[in-house]
């Protein structure tokens, strides 16, 4: 299973992006679901995870009401909106999969597959 990441860049405070994240190969049983992001000298932490559903989502603190997860099950992606962002919103991002379809996990080490990560920097 491979997740490409795709949608960073540069952008200023208060701009949008939208991040995708797509799985490739022998992708039945696997669950593109959570974003995690880790800037420099930092830990990985977790920004939002939704289920296979779609009917659950959650979301750090630092990101709520900002950012929006959604998928599409047809396609095994999933996307992060993320909107009025912030310089300390400048990371890594990556995408995490799993195989527990109902799961909302937030740690790290509750996914089984990861992206590649994709920069999102946001000037002040």
């Amino acid at each position: 299973v491979q997740l490409q990441a795709s949608g960073g860049g540069l952008v200023q405070a208060g701009g949008s992006l939208r991040l995708s994240c797509a799985a490739s190969g022998r992708t039945f049983g696997i669950y593109v679901k959570g974003w995690f992001r880790q800037a420099p000298g930092k830990e990985r932490e977790f920004v939002a995870v939704i289920d296979w559903s779609g009917g659950s989502a959650y979301y750090a603190d630092s990101v709520k009401g900002r950012f929006t997860i959604s998928r599409d099950n047809a396609k095994n992606t999933a996307y992060l909106q993320m909107n009025s962002l912030k310089p300390e919103d400048t990371a890594v991002y990556y995408c995490a999969a799993d195989t527990k379809p109902a799961d909302t996990n937030t740690a790290v080490l509750s996914y089984d597959f990861w992206g590649q990560g994709t920069l999102v920097t946001v000037s002040s």
